[in-house]
This record gives C-alpha cells, structure tokens and sequence, in this order.
C-alpha cells in the first residue's frame, strides 16, 4: 500500500489489514517520512487444525530473517527516527485533516481538467492521484510530462488503458500531497489546472512545429525564440504563484 498508507492511516480509506497476513509499505510517500519501507505480518493463531489444536502464524521469524541479515544491515538511526516521528503525526487529527484535503484537491484537480476536455481514466479519483489520458487531446505523455517540466510542474508520463508501449505512452499522472503540505486548497487547484492546461496546449503549439519526434520537440524548446519566451513567461507566473505557499521546514535549513 506504498501509495496509499497515509490514506489508510488516516482512515480517509479503506485498509487492507483486516484482510492481509502481510502489508508492505513505503514510508515516505503519503505517511510523509523519509525514505524506508515497513512490512507488516499478522501473528497469533492462524487457524485450528483437525485435531482442535493453534495453528500459528510463522511469518515473523521468516520476514526478520529474510530483512536482517539476508538482504540489509547497518540500519539508519536517523531515518528510523525520522520514521517514528511521521508515524507519531499520522495519530494526530491534523493528519487525517491533511489527507482529506489531499483528497479533495484531487478532486478539485480532477474536476478541473475534465472542464477543460481532458479525460481522467476511470472519471475521477478517490485517492491522491489520477491519470490524465491525453490522446483526446492530441498530446503525448512524453511531451506533456517535458513541457509542464519546462514551466517548473512536476509529473510523470504514464501508461493509459489501450497503450501498447511503455516507452511511449499516452498518459500523464499527476498527486496532490506535495501541494497540499504547501498549504492549496481547491481554490488554489483551480489555478494550477489554468497553468496546467496552459502548458498543454503550448505543448501543441510546439508540436506543429517540430512534427511527431521528441527529440525535434525538445530541439524547438531550446531554439526557437517565440517558444522560449512563452514557455519562460509561463514559468515565470507558476513560480510567482508558488512562492506565495511557504515550504515546510525550519527557516534556517
């Protein structure tokens, strides 16, 4: 549940425990921790055999094993204690107020880009994600995930339902936790759908001129001047907007 175990620890979604013996999960996605990975094993009685005896559960002494010594060592003490503190915040109430608003800007980020023509696979989302498929649009994800790169928006190009290839695929995907720790609510998602869709469709602009290879359409991002300088004034308003939403961290780091 490495994307989801915030969700799952706030209980803005259902868990998988009461159905799994064994739950993996990173720590520092939506738990927002640093980086590490937790597994989870059930133990006590597993079932009662013929003869009316416990069977047990044995995962415990396996998974240990197979993580110390069989595959780590050496562990990290700053990062363990960097994992029980996330672990301490994921108990509090501003967690769960948190993960509900990384929900709802999904949402909002969702509702907002079906606005405009785009499809969200699967029409919406309930968790801190969605895929965005582009081919309605005309739009690559390797093409969409450079030029929103360009204008300083992080996302990653992703396969969609009906791609053939992953190397070349038809999707975008875009999360909410980060701008949610920055402070956005739906209001503020709004304007990110106008700077993200604004990106689009420079994207388009950009692909008339260099025809269908991204190696020509990253050469147009870097040569051609019209090009530059709208994508520099883009960047240049996204960046003006997200200063306005202060990092979290101590002011002296």
């Amino acid at each position: 549940m490495a994307h989801i175990s915030g969700l799952v620890a706030a209980g803005v979604i259902p868990s998988p425990f009461e159905y799994s013996d064994i739950v993996s999960t990173t720590t520092h996605k939506t738990l927002r921790g640093p980086r590490g990975g937790v597994i989870f094993f059930r133990k006590g009685v597993r079932s009662v055999n013929k003869a009316g005896e416990k069977v047990m559960y044995d995962l415990e002494s396996k998974i240990n094993q197979a993580v110390f010594p069989g595959l780590q060592g050496g562990p990290h003490n700053n990062t363990i204690a960097g994992i029980a503190t996330a672990f301490l915040q994921a108990k509090t109430p501003e967690f769960r107020n948190y993960q509900e608003q990384v929900v709802a800007n999904a949402r909002q980020l969702c509702v907002g880009l079906q606005k405009y023509g785009y499809k969200v696979v699967t029409g919406g989302t309930d968790v801190h994600l969605l895929l965005v498929d582009l081919r309605s649009a005309g739009i690559t994800g390797a093409r969409a995930e450079k030029i929103l790169e360009e204008i300083s928006i992080a996302c990653n190009k992703n396969t969609v339902p009906g791609d053939k290839s992953a190397l070349n695929p038809s999707g975008i995907r875009l999360g909410t936790p980060a701008l949610t720790t920055r402070g956005f609510k739906e209001k503020d998602i709004d304007e990110v759908v106008d700077f993200i869709h604004r990106g689009l469709q420079l994207s388009k602009e950009v692909t008339k001129i260099s025809g269908p290879k991204l190696v020509d359409f990253k050469r147009v991002l870097k040569e051609d001047d019209t090009i530059i300088q709208k994508v520099n004034e883009l960047r240049e308003e996204v960046e003006a907007f997200s200063r306005t939403f202060p990092l979290p961290g101590y002011p002296d780091y």
